[in-house]
């Protein structure tokens, strides 16, 4: 076993690399053979362990997910299916104050249920959302943090690649952490959509109230036909019969989560082609997905050789021992946890904070008696507030690339404070009340029983 020294030392080379700008792929992969380097003396020794970790991490079928939920999200996307969800739930909620930006939020929820990924909503939002609310009068500033905020919820209401690492990396039932997420998902929702009617209320000018629309439209215009409405309907009960078929399906046990992204992204693609996908964009989605989850994958891979060698180095107990022995108690431990995934959050991407931290602070929040569940989804939380924080939060760059005469990034950044302070309440949620996050897993155990 390593002495302090060593160990420091090699956790030391891993983040001067990482920080260096060097991939975290290879930053995590050099940290791991440095390391069984140092304790073995033996390069054989080397490529064996390599071999080895590379065999039983990449047979797993559970790599499968990543791709196949990214399918279809994808195919969802392409199709017009999040135009649609936006448009009617606009329409069903136009007597609210702040409709529009209610309707963000919404339609942010039920699409987080098809894919995976934030920038995919951010990206898609930017270009529905933000139209309709400078044309009714909306705050620029207010409509671009709405659509970058609530991007947010993809990363925690499953599918949710966040969540597929996480389950990947401690070996825990990635189906369980997708429905452990659904309840927070909700308090988020609840919290944006009430920071949005304070404003309504209290700032009516903000959401338009008042203002003169551009092009003459009154703001409790809904531009939707009889025809319209039935389209967006039909196509949104279909999104949500999808869910309920994928979702479901791994709540009560039918299938596991790698049979259910298989569903999903057939049922997904059927439903794309109903509604007219070609097979130029059929192709365009299969090489996105493939250009983004094949990298994916070999982060993975090294992740789990980084994680294996920490436990060899002795590293994770170390920290377990240190954590305890500081009295703070599992609140005190919590609190710092968070605010180091603050930190990072401001430098790294969310899945390279998650490979560089959990394999050390899971240990350590199990020892110390806080359930695996609720801690997965508190951290993908604090992780998540990272794609709201500057320099590098890649929603605010991505609504930004989105609409690139509408806004500076900077802009971006200030009007997605209040989510990025409705991220963090939800985290003290979780902490207070980790039943928020295991009751609806519990539940389907039960049911699966």
């Amino acid at each position: 076993m390593f002495g302090t020294g060593e160990m420091i030392a090699l956790l030391a080379i891993m983040l001067v690399m990482v920080f260096a700008g060097v991939h975290v792929a290879v930053a995590l992969g050099f940290g791991a053979v440095a390391g069984i380097y140092m304790m073995q003396g033996d390069i054989a020794v080397v490529r064996t362990f390599i071999a080895n970790t590379a065999y039983e991490a990449l047979r797993d079928y559970v790599f499968a997910v990543i791709p196949l939920f990214m399918l279809m999200g994808d195919f969802l996307a392409k199709c017009g299916a999040a135009r649609d969800l936006f448009a009617l739930i606009n329409r069903l909620t136009r007597w609210l104050p702040g409709r529009l930006a209610i309707a963000t939020v919404f339609a942010n929820a039920v699409f987080a249920f098809v894919t995976g990924v934030s920038i995919a909503a951010a990206a898609a939002f930017s270009r529905i959302a933000y139209p309709e609310m400078k044309r009714h009068g909306y705050e620029r500033k207010f409509a671009l943090g709405c659509i970058a905020g609530s991007a947010c919820l993809g990363m925690l209401i499953p599918p949710s690649v966040l969540m597929i690492v996480w389950g990947v990396l401690t070996e825990q039932a990635i189906g369980k952490i997708f429905i452990a997420g659904i309840i927070p998902g909700f308090i988020l929702v609840a919290f944006y959509c009430a920071y949005i009617l304070g404003v309504a209320w209290l700032q009516p000018r903000r959401v338009g109230i008042g203002a003169k629309p551009a092009g003459g439209a009154r703001a409790s215009d809904i531009e939707m036909s009889g025809t319209e409405f039935r389209e967006a309907l039909i196509s949104t009960l279909m999104v949500l019969a999808l869910i309920a078929a994928t979702l479901g399906g791994i709540w009560l046990g039918f299938f596991t989560p790698t049979e259910g992204a298989g569903v999903g992204a057939a049922l997904a693609l059927l439903l794309a082609l109903w509604k007219g996908l070609k097979a130029k964009e059929l192709y365009e989605v299969v090489l996105s997905v493939g250009r983004t989850s094949a990298p994916l994958l070999l982060l993975l891979f090294c992740a789990q050789l980084y994680s294996r060698v920490l436990s060899m180095t002795g590293f994770t107990n170390a920290a377990k021992e240190l954590f305890i022995a500081s009295g703070l108690g599992i609140f005190g431990v919590l609190a710092i946890m968070v605010l180091i995934w603050f930190i990072l959050g401001c430098l790294i991407d969310s899945i390279s904070i998650i490979l560089l931290t959990v394999p050390v602070f899971g240990p350590v929040a199990m020892a110390m008696g806080f359930d695996p569940l609720a801690f997965a989804v508190l951290g993908i939380l604090a992780i998540e507030a990272g794609l709201l924080t500057p320099p590098f939060g890649i929603l605010a760059f991505t609504v930004k690339a989105a609409l690139p005469q509408e806004a500076s990034v900077g802009e971006i950044f200030r009007g997605s404070i209040p989510y990025w302070l409705g991220l963090l309440a939800t985290v003290i949620v979780i902490a207070a009340f980790p039943q928020a996050a295991t009751w609806l897993p519990e539940v389907g155990l039960a049911i699966g029983k």
